[in-house]
């Protein structure tokens, strides 16, 4: 087992570069890069989606702004023409004076010391950026994905165990309003309903905790803190446990069917020891192998929207307003961090296998 945990590791190495070089050489064909915004800003030409980029909502005066004055020009001048000394410097700032093949393979260097840049627009380290970040997303991704599963399998359980019953026909109609409705919607209701919208206003509506969170006892930030996360991660849970429970419930509709669950019980096996002595092991299988994929969703794609509508200042909004932003370093950066937490979690996800049913052997089958 040690020499299949070794082999996935060492081939996380070229998984990553080729991942790495598929979305650099997508990006610097992509229109509209940091040098475009940069003379389309300096000529006037910026439209309001540029407000992060010119620095208008923090006050900012913007990075070609900023260069323009500390060359001494006139920041009105770009009405009349740039230069071209001006637009070769433009590049060597952001860095495109540069062959492509030298960029990819300086980036690499600076990821191989952990070196992530610096943004363009926000004159933060890409690194200190993803920090402050990160926690947001890690805790709606964690949250969610755990209570999805401890909600998913047993209702997908007892699900299968009663087919056909008045139970599973009441919880298939939920599950089905679960799995048609999508969470931002669900994220709508629930803030008309409990968060000041029309009715009551029992939850906050912005942040992951309270501006004097600092100031408060341990118990209370820990209330605090699952009082701000409570509304997202129950928008994001009833719009994902719908897929998981049905895939619970017909996992084990199909391995209860079987052979070998039929011999169990001419045997004399209770009916418990059929279900989580023999089944569960078989049936569960499919529900692991998905569990990655499923976090990652949630993580990032998932919980987008979910971050917008609540003001969560997560990892997954930080990459979506880089890729706006055409901010290069902090789009690289982000796409490290999911690809190297994907992953690693899909190793999980196989040691999990064997430690589910330890008649799986990766080596023996690869052998």
């Amino acid at each position: 087992m040690y020499n299949y945990i070794l082999r996935r590791l060492l081939l996380m190495i070229p998984t990553l570069l080729g991942i790495m070089l598929i979305n650099f050489a997508i990006v610097q064909v992509a229109p509209g890069g940091p040098v475009d915004r940069a003379i389309a800003q300096l000529q006037g030409q910026a439209v309001d989606s540029t407000a992060r980029f010119t620095g208008t909502a923090a006050g900012d005066t913007g990075e070609a702004a900023r260069f323009l004055e500390a060359r001494g020009d006139d920041t009105t001048r770009g009405a009349r023409g740039l230069p071209p000394d001006l637009i070769e410097e433009l590049e060597r700032m952001y860095g495109f004076d540069r062959p492509a093949h030298e960029r990819f393979g300086m980036m690499l260097w600076n990821y191989l010391r952990l070196d992530f840049g610096e943004s363009f627009y926000q004159s933060r380290s890409v690194m200190q950026l993803i920090g402050d970040k990160l926690p947001v997303s890690i805790s709606l991704g964690l949250w969610t994905t755990l209570l999805v599963y401890l909600i998913s399998i047993p209702l997908g359980i007892r699900k299968a165990v009663q087919d056909g019953s008045r139970f599973d026909f009441w919880t298939s109609a939920v599950v089905f309003v679960g799995y048609a409705i999508p969470s931002f919607l669900f994220a709508i209701l629930l803030i008309v309903l409990f968060a000041g919208g029309s009715f009551f206003d029992l939850f906050p509506l912005r942040g992951l905790v309270s501006e004097n969170w600092e100031e408060l006892s341990w118990p209370m930030r820990i209330v605090d803190y699952f009082w701000h996360i409570a509304l997202p991660v129950f928008s994001l849970v009833i719009g994902g446990f719908a897929g998981l429970t049905m895939l619970t419930k017909n996992s084990f509709l199909e391995e209860i069917n079987k052979q070998y669950v039929m011999t169990a019980r001419a045997k004399g096996a209770s009916e418990r020891t059929v279900l989580y002595g023999h089944v569960f092991r078989n049936a569960m299988l499919v529900v692991i192998a998905g569990f990655p994929a499923a976090f990652l969703g949630i993580l990032f794609t998932g919980a987008l929207l979910i971050e917008v509508i609540f003001s969560l200042d997560g990892l997954g909004l930080l990459g979506f307003e880089a890729v706006i932003n055409r901010d290069y370093p902090v789009v690289f950066g982000t796409l490290f961090v999911f690809t190297v937490l994907g992953l690693f979690l899909n190793l999980i996800g196989d040691l999990m296998y064997v430690l589910i049913d330890p008649r799986i052997d990766f080596e023996k089958r690869e052998g």
